[in-house]
């Protein structure tokens, strides 16, 4: 695919700017570039390009536009769950910090923004789905699963099954409130709606709805 009209072609520089540097500033413009046109129609050129890098330089840190879009992944997960809380916060609170039900609006519009194009874009290009599929061991919801078994160790919760199958679980509950708006016809009436909804999620997760625990 040829590069958008006005955008530099092979204009190589000298290297003047620390890798980590520059790859923080890669990252920055691949995702927006990726958000705004899409994995499928954003060129590596394209990338270089808003970066004021040779072709030759993004390729030497990202050795391709899969393994480049790979990292944007890996960079948002931040955005997503935050770790470490402390052992001595309420189980609700310690959960609601964890999924960072208050995040700003600015971050959250990033995150959305990131989970609507891997799951709109995924389908048609299986190399995003291959890179961004982890094990259970690099998992992004292993550091819940980690935590939910240090406070059943703490005797603060009691599994009832494998600690990663509820991580999952419980991240589906949350994370699927946060993209419900996104993808088809429900609207949240506020912000204040989605985060009281995603509270009373948790609440259920830690506290069943059934009256009697005999019952089921």
């Amino acid at each position: 695919m040829e590069a958008r009209e006005g955008c530099c072609k092979g204009r190589g520089r000298p290297k003047t700017t620390p890798d980590d540097a520059q790859r923080h500033a890669i990252l920055e413009q691949a995702r927006r570039l990726f958000v705004q046109n899409g994995y499928g129609a954003t060129t590596t050129e394209e990338i270089a390009c808003a970066c004021k890098i040779s072709k030759q330089t993004l390729y030497r840190l990202y050795p391709s536009k899969p393994a480049l879009f790979a990292a944007v992944v890996e960079a948002s997960r931040p955005q997503w769950l935050a770790f470490p809380v402390p052992d001595e916060l309420p189980l609700q609170q310690a959960l609601e910090s964890i999924f960072r039900i208050d995040i700003t609006e600015e971050e959250d519009r990033e995150r959305l923004e990131l989970a609507r194009l891997r799951l709109t874009e995924c389908p048609g290009h299986p190399e995003m789905q291959q890179l961004t599929t982890e094990t259970d061991a690099d998992h992004p919801l292993a550091p819940l699963a980690c935590w939910m078994m240090r406070q059943a160790q703490l005797g603060r919760l009691q599994l009832k099954g494998d600690a990663c199958s509820l991580a999952r679980m419980l991240a589906d509950m949350v994370f699927g409130a946060l993209v419900m708006n996104t993808f088809n016809d429900f609207r949240w009436a506020s912000a204040e709606a989605r985060r009281m909804h995603i509270r009373h999620a948790i609440s259920v997760f830690l506290h069943g709805v059934s009256a009697d625990p005999r019952s089921f």
